[in-house]
């Protein structure tokens, strides 16, 4: 029997883009899953669209918020309804390959492996690529994620015993911080250098937001962290080149 996946999903004012984020995880070649799309009180049409779905598919299931709590929020929502021994993040305006589960279950299950992600593709609000492959390393530990996030949450995945209470905090980048605190417990994470996943890049998200987004990196050095002043400066300055040197890709 394969390992059941959790995918959980959390969205707001997702119309546009749910949809196809949906199909592409119908059509993933593994069938051992289900969706837990958690709803952050939309004020678009996204739960219509999402009960479509759950009416065709048992193994798609919507959590409706009747507030709006952010994304942390939703997120930890989704993994207490979850029921997988993995569970995999999928943002609702992101993208999979058909192979993307496969090949991250494949391989968690042969090494026993808390924590895989992938290398990705950026595409834009239409769906046009609009980046080559972003490579991601053979493996990553907790300083060198927190020199560098190389992880976009939607390609991870994450074995559930893992995680065990760990929650996501309400903060700017809090998958970051997430992901820092899940390696502090299980040492590495696991790359596999093939695009999986198309991440959409947005105008108004807070990653396309460069100013805000180093607040929240300051913020993560200083405050989740507890980093001191002058290492703090010193990372900052490396996360700005990293992520100068991304987009150049």
């Amino acid at each position: 029997m394969e390992p059941l996946v959790s995918i959980v999903t959390p969205c707001y004012n997702s119309a546009a883009f749910i949809r196809e984020t949906l199909e592409s995880v119908i059509a993933q070649d593994y069938k051992n899953w289900e969706v837990i799309v958690v709803d952050d009180r939309s004020s678009d049409n996204t739960c219509q669209i999402v009960e479509v779905f759950t009416k065709r598919h048992e193994c798609i299931h919507l959590i409706a918020l009747n507030e709006n709590g952010g994304v942390a929020n939703a997120r930890n929502i989704g993994m207490a309804a979850s029921k997988g021994k993995y569970i995999a993040f999928l943002d609702s305006d992101d993208i999979w390959l058909k192979d993307k589960l496969s090949r991250q279950v494949n391989l968690m299950e042969k090494e026993l492996l808390p924590l895989t992600f992938c290398a990705y593709k950026r595409i834009n609000e239409q769906g046009k690529q609009i980046s080559g492959q972003i490579p991601v390393p053979a493996s990553v530990n907790y300083n060198a994620l927190l020199a560098h996030n190389v992880v976009i949450f939607s390609t991870s995945m994450m074995l559930k015993s893992a995680i065990g209470d760990l929650k996501f905090s309400r903060a700017g980048h809090e998958d970051w911080i997430f992901l820092l605190q899940l390696l502090k417990r299980c040492g590495q994470g696991y790359g596999i250098n093939q695009p999986l996943a198309f991440y959409r890049v947005r105008q108004n998200s807070v990653s396309s937001n460069k100013l805000k987004a180093i607040g929240y990196t300051w913020k993560i050095f200083r405050e989740s962290e507890g980093i001191g002043f002058l290492r703090s400066a010193i990372l900052l300055g490396r996360y700005a080149v990293s992520a100068s040197l991304k987009r150049l890709r």
